[in-house]
């Protein structure tokens, strides 16, 4: 088996990892934004959200890791694996991370729950003399090279390959793009770099379910965190000497493409590069992201109805919203909500919220025993909202080109007149909105302002973005973001 060529397309991710020079400097440009947002958003979850919170810390409690991982925003130090979990929990869990789009779609922050955990371990315990460190330099700017790295193999995975279609959940390509990267981290060779990989075909992967109508459950919120886990399991395995297997894709009878794919092989529509990161689709509410348009154009509606003095519950007779066929099939929710992570996900109540509230949707709006979770108003106005799938604008939505995340929103009263189609191709958070990087720098300001002080965001803020500093260790830019507050695990 040793002397079997691997499945090309771990050849590819290995090549790619190891091989390629980051030179766009968009990429570089793009890659700090995500790191402050990714962190940012981590900060607001531990902050606000105390069901997340209780997932948090060592299995154990009590125990004490050597050398761990600080997760940010507490004082928990975590060995690699539950590091992994609880920081890709924490940029995932309130739907505030960003996005990249295709056949299928994921949230490529989501890996720096695994980069980062495993880079703050492996720094600390070389500082230490506990571990003999032979990879990359554990620098910020190293840690920027594997998030660009990370988020081209998610992406471009994604882009023509829908395993949708086939009941899996996305985070299968968190798992296979971080395992990719820490392999590289954790200083594996070439050849175990391709042995851990096979081995994340080989895996258990999740099914999409808790994700859908009737069955949506807190799960999406931290299935990105396993996958992360999972991830850093996979390299450590490796490390440890386990062996990879050659064509866990191609193998007839037992491969993945024949039991997990259809019998289809994947289509990498991009040469891996930086294209990823350079079209990041960042969100600047805590939505499910084909959704940040429709809520755009109802808050140019919203203002509209203000000047004529009219008001959304009572002279609105219907919205007819004009979107792609993704969004169709992950947002368009009637009926009961169940929780927050169902509330999140359903374009009629974002809609509906927005029109009621004036105002963009927050964290606080989706909780159980929150004022909007229960109100009539609401439930009323989501019944108004028709949702038709437009053919030109899913094309638009397809083609790498022009990635729109278009809507098209009309209103029509109850008098009988109508608001004309408001139309957005490109909306705040998109890489083509000009007004996007300074929206998602405040984003991150505003987030870490619910637990640091602005002398200490300025610092954080220096480290990420400013070239003369991204040789500052891991450890170090980590230390900026350490809490005493100590949060006892309920798992």
């Amino acid at each position: 088996m040793a002397t079997q060529k691997y499945d090309q397309i771990i050849i590819d991710i290995k090549d790619y990892v190891f091989h390629y020079n980051i030179v766009s400097p968009k990429a570089w440009k793009n890659a700090r934004v995500a790191l402050l947002d990714a962190i940012g958003c981590a900060i607001e979850t531990v902050s606000k959200s105390e069901d997340c919170r209780r997932m948090f810390g060592p299995i154990v409690p009590g125990s004490v890791v050597p050398n761990g991982f600080r997760l940010p925003g507490t004082s928990h130090v975590l060995d690699p694996l539950k590091g992994s979990f609880d920081l890709g929990t924490a940029i995932r869990y309130l739907d505030h991370n960003d996005a990249i789009a295709g056949a299928d779609w994921g949230h490529p922050s989501d890996n720096l729950g695994a980069i980062i955990a495993v880079s703050d371990w492996i720094c600390r315990s070389s500082e230490a003399g506990t571990l003999t460190h032979c990879g990359p330099p554990l620098t910020v700017k190293t840690i920027l090279i594997a998030l660009i790295k990370a988020y081209e193999i998610q992406g471009c995975m994604l882009l023509r390959n829908a395993f949708n279609e086939h009941g899996l959940d996305h985070v299968i390509l968190v798992k296979l793009a971080s395992t990719a990267v820490i392999s590289w981290l954790l200083g594996l060779t070439e050849d175990q770099t391709m042995a851990a990989i096979s081995q994340v075909w080989m895996d258990g992967h999740p099914l999409r379910v808790y994700r859908q109508k009737g069955n949506t459950i807190p799960r999406k919120g931290w299935a990105a965190g396993d996958a992360c886990m999972k991830a850093t399991q996979l390299a450590l395995l490796t490390r440890a000497g386990q062996p990879g297997s050659p064509t866990p894709l191609t193998m007839p009878r037992w491969g993945f493409y024949t039991n997990c794919f259809g019998n289809k092989r994947f289509d990498i529509p991009k040469k891996y590069e930086s294209w990823v990161i350079e079209n990041i689709i960042f969100k600047i509410m805590p939505v499910e992201g084909h959704g940040l348009s429709s809520i755009e154009a109802a808050m140019v509606h919203f203002k509209a109805l203000q000047e004529r003095q009219l008001k959304a519950e009572r002279d609105i007779d219907k919205i007819v919203i004009r979107t792609n066929a993704a969004a169709d099939m992950i947002i368009n929710k009637s009926g009961p909500l169940t929780n927050a992570a169902d509330r999140d996900h359903c374009l009629q109540y974002l809609v509906a919220l927005t029109f009621l509230k004036g105002d963009l949707p927050d964290t606080a709006d989706f909780l159980d025993g929150g004022p909007w979770s229960s109100s009539s108003s609401l439930d009323d106005l989501r019944e108004k909202i028709k949702i038709i799938v437009d053919t030109q604008l899913t094309q638009d939505y397809m083609d790498l080109n022009v990635k729109s995340l278009a809507a098209g929103m009309t209103v029509k009263l109850v008098d009988g007149g109508q608001l004309d189609e408001v139309l957005i191709h490109f909306p705040i958070g998109h890489g083509k909105n000009s007004k996007t990087q300074d929206v998602v720098r405040e984003k991150f300001r505003k987030n870490m302002r619910l637990m640091f002080s602005p002398e200490e965001i300025d610092g954080i803020f220096d480290v990420v973005s400013r070239a003369d500093r991204e040789e500052k260790t891991i450890s170090e830019f980590l230390d900026l973001l350490v809490r005493d507050t100590v949060v006892a695990c309920k798992l």
